[in-house]
């Protein structure tokens, strides 16, 4: 049978032609937009250390410092920032004096040493995107806090969660209602949970609840004058602040010094003595010594049952009569 196989000529055959040959080439991404940042503080370390840590990120950008709130505001003005990121004690006009006019320029983000959680409250409710307390994050977390908080998403450090949680808790504004079905005395009762241990008829708790009053919309109008004067009495020493304990816990008869009473809370909130050590700028064997004057006024042992009798979970037996007696 002859071969029907066509015959190479040698000759190399042209590719077919394109389908989208006449279409227009898609256009190249440009360089990704860098996240602009002003930098809030009146201490020029922390400042300086704020701004070479995010301009060191490829897509981040310090445009601005500024040491108040007054120049933070016409910073913001000026360079119409991505995120700016505030301290709360300033000379001048103070960060929570200043931040309801920020938040209607750009997203704020309270980057601070005040823990008291009256403060983290009102920072809050005056529009703050989120509340960091040195010696609680990374430097990696504080990145990620700068992105997240342009994108609409929230970051607390631990003392400001659980001041947040505390006022969740205690918010005597009725409970928004929930989907049908959830939160029934049915559903408990029918497990064997007896109504009588519901802790939401009990006097002392409050009924949890979400309510927040929205940033001063109805704020004046941005002035030096009208600025200077908001809130002045936010100062700069921590005395002038409660510490956001509770109410019903009686904490005098522990007799603790001022420095000791920092230390403890700092201990109620999770920190480890090396954190402890940095938030308060003094060495861990400083601070070792501290939590052993604390554990022997509290009668403790640990730093479980230490804060416990601090934060009031667990009675302190004969403490207060025990203590009374030191001198």
């Amino acid at each position: 049978m002859p071969d029907q196989t066509p015959h190479s000529t040698g000759a190399p055959q042209p590719p077919p032609p394109h389908p989208f040959a006449d279409l227009p080439l898609p256009r190249q991404p440009g360089p990704a937009r860098r996240l602009r940042v002003v930098v809030a503080d009146d201490n020029p370390v922390v400042r300086a250390g704020l701004t070479a840590l995010l301009s060191g990120r490829a897509d981040i950008e310090v445009v601005a410092e500024a040491t108040d709130g007054r120049e933070a505001y016409e910073a913001a003005q000026q360079h119409r920032p991505d995120v700016v990121l505030l301290d709360v004690r300033m000379p001048g006009v103070d960060g929570i004096s200043a931040l309801p006019y920020l938040v209607q320029i750009a997203p704020v983000v309270m980057l601070t040493y005040s823990r008291e959680s009256e403060i983290v409250q009102e920072a809050l409710r005056r529009g703050a995107g989120g509340y960091l307390v040195h010696g609680e994050f990374t430097a990696d977390q504080l990145v990620d806090a700068v992105r997240d908080i342009k994108e609409g998403r929230a970051h607390f450090t631990p003392t400001a969660a659980g001041a947040l949680l505390a006022q969740l808790r205690r918010d005597p504004a009725p409970a928004p209602p929930l989907p049908e079905g959830l939160g029934q005395s049915s559903s408990a009762t029918a497990y064997g949970i007896s109504p009588s241990l519901n802790p939401y008829t009990q006097p002392q708790h409050a009924v949890p609840s979400a309510h927040f009053q929205p940033p001063i919309a109805s704020a004046a109008p941005i002035s030096p004058e009208n600025l200077s004067q908001v809130q002045p009495h936010v100062g700069q020493s921590s005395s002038e602040w409660t510490s956001g304990r509770p109410a019903a816990v009686d904490r005098s008869r522990f007799q603790l010094s001022t420095r000791e009473a920092e230390i403890m809370d700092l201990i109620a909130s999770g920190m480890n003595n090396q954190q402890i050590a940095a938030t308060c700028f003094i060495s861990e064997k400083t601070v070792k010594n501290h939590i052993n004057r604390i554990f022997a006024k509290l009668h403790s042992v640990s730093r479980s049952e230490a804060v416990a009798k601090w934060l009031g979970t667990v009675p302190a037996s004969g403490t207060g009569r025990e203590v009374a007696g030191r001198g």
